[in-house]
């Protein structure tokens, strides 16, 4: 398909991209929100920032300037790695903690992208891989916790939670079983609206929030008050972001290789640059970190089609959908057990990029294998069970008692010490980035 495209296949094309990944979007509110405490109200409200944030983040890292934006036909959305260290530090901190940490965070990876060169051999794929999985691993127990409900509560473990669960994840699978493509890219999408509807007939949604939403509502920052700042809640975020750092580099390559673009260093920064400015954004705004969806690295393959504008169209669609209440009360009404069986194969996914990472590394090394057993060893026992460091001193019990910052910072440790970095080849480890991101795998 040509590059050149009219008005109404600029508006269809960008929508395709929405819709490849609106799931991603939503979801991520979908499960912060209850699980910090918010309600049905806040919660909407935070889909709708969450949407409106996704095209301003977009935009930065697309049109960008002089010293942001890679420029080159991404999506940005809500960073996956980031829901368990929010969940954890808004029960622990309150939510203002959340966004400081964003805010923070978002600053010290703008002042790192200038580094990006010197941080890559720290974080070669047995690293990123070992943390990657341990995310993936932590976030198991919100989809299991949707599916059955809370305890001495109606329908807990019911089998008709698990019924709805099953059909959603069911759906799921054969989607990408039996379609390919676009309408593959959007199965999480479609499989939730399949199971909201059965559940509907069941006589398990309500649909009343959405009649007392509003049309049409102004964004506004720092909604849920002016942000804090934890020290703990904080590294918790700026990990979160330095993994979302060098996946992003390996997206960077992979569509610059789709769009027939060479890209070099500045490049590199200026995305990174802008990354870290969407998460302050997203921070002030009072939404999520953000980072560079792959998903549409296939879509642009898919549909030939490598303008920028078609993404621009993207971000004023989705920026549109955030100002609008009842598109977000709509997503709301999806029940638990439906979102449940959803994340189960988001969240798996999450692991199984990890995993994937995993596959560059040589396990003929048994320094390898003693890192990722240990580093993921660790990081899943303190998640299981966080008591452990009940007994050391606040600050550093606070610290300790993340699985995902343990695990982190012994997969880190462990590398430098059984490994070290003179060995680390940066040339090869954007060579593994940018074949854990290519075209097929995004496809």
């Amino acid at each position: 398909m040509q590059n050149k495209v009219g008005f109404w296949k600029l508006g269809t094309l960008g929508f395709q991209h929405v819709l490849a990944m609106y799931a991603g979007a939503v979801v991520v509110p979908l499960i912060v929100g209850p699980a910090i405490g918010m309600t049905p109200e806040q919660i909407a409200y935070l889909i709708s920032i969450d949407l409106f944030t996704c095209g301003v983040a977009s935009l930065l890292q697309v049109v960008g300037g002089k010293y942001f934006g890679v420029k080159l036909p991404i999506l940005m959305g809500c960073a996956f790695q980031a829901v368990g260290p929010m969940i954890a530090i808004g029960n622990a901190q309150g939510i203002t903690a959340i966004y400081g940490a964003i805010i923070a965070a978002g600053v010290i990876v703008m002042i790192l992208s200038q580094f990006m060169d010197k941080i890559l051999k720290f974080f070669p794929p047995v690293v990123t891989g070992s943390v990657v999985v341990i995310i993936g691993a932590s976030l198991i127990g919100a989809a299991m916790g949707n599916i059955v409900g809370q305890p001495d509560t109606p329908g807990y473990a019911s089998a008709t939670n698990l019924f709805l669960a099953a059909v959603t994840l069911l759906s799921i699978i054969l989607m990408n079983r039996f379609f390919t493509g676009f309408w593959k890219s959007i199965s999480v999408l479609i499989s939730l609206v399949i199971g909201t509807t059965i559940a509907y007939f069941m006589g398990l949604v309500d649909f009343s929030s959405v009649g007392k939403a509003g049309w049409f509502h102004m964004v506004e920052p720092f909604r849920f008050g002016m942000p804090t700042f934890h020290l703990t809640a904080i590294i918790s975020m700026v990990l979160v972001g330095i993994v979302s750092m060098i996946e992003s580099t390996g997206v960077f390559f992979a569509l610059a290789d789709v769009c027939e673009k060479k890209i070099d260093g500045k490049d590199i920064k200026r995305g990174l640059r802008a990354e870290g400015m969407a998460q302050v954004v997203g921070g002030i705004f009072q939404a999520f970190p953000y980072t560079t969806y792959s998903q549409n690295v296939g879509l642009v393959a898919l549909t030939g089609v490598k303008t920028r504008r078609v993404v621009v169209a993207a971000c004023f669609i989705i920026m549109g959908l955030g100002l609008l209440p009842k598109v977000a009360a709509l997503t709301t009404v999806i029940p638990n057990p439906v979102l449940g069986g959803a994340m189960i194969p988001m969240f798996g996914m999450v692991m199984a990029s990890g995993v994937r990472q995993l596959s560059t590394v040589d396990f003929r090394r048994v320094e390898n294998m003693l890192i990722i057993a240990t580093s993921v060893g660790l990081g899943l026992g303190v998640s299981i069970a966080p008591d452990v460091f009940s007994g050391l001193p606040g600050g550093l019990r606070l610290i300790m008692e993340s699985g995902i910052v343990t695990g982190s910072f012994a997969a880190i440790l462990l590398n430098i010490i059984l490994n070290g970095t003179k060995n680390q080849s940066i040339e090869d480890t954007i060579a593994a980035l940018k074949a854990e991101h290519s075209v097929e795998s995004a496809v």
